[in-house]
């Protein structure tokens, strides 16, 4: 039986792979979070095409995010890195 509110089948109901979990094993932030949410559903919801886009819209915001902070020096240079899994939202606060 699928629960809807707390485990929704279009989001990989309550197994290993569901996005949520996810997203927190993999600490994605909010954009990077909803480009693996918008992907992870596309094929369950009524519209693919619109599901794949909103997950392109937040990509590109977080590749501007990281563009637009390569472009500022980093207040501590010698350990400015961006993890290999993804990029946390915070750190370009």
């Amino acid at each position: 039986m699928s629960d809807a509110v707390n485990h929704p089948a279009h989001y990989g109901g309550d197994t290993a792979y569901e996005a949520i979990k996810v997203i927190e094993a993999w600490n994605l932030g909010f954009r990077l979070g909803n480009v693996l949410k918008y992907i992870r559903r596309a094929q369950h919801k009524d519209n693919l095409l619109q599901n794949l886009q909103k997950a392109r819209w937040y990509l590109d915001r977080e590749i501007a995010a990281i563009e637009a902070n390569e472009r500022l020096p980093h207040p501590n240079t010698e350990t400015a890195s961006i993890q290999p899994q993804g990029v946390i939202a915070d750190q370009f606060k």
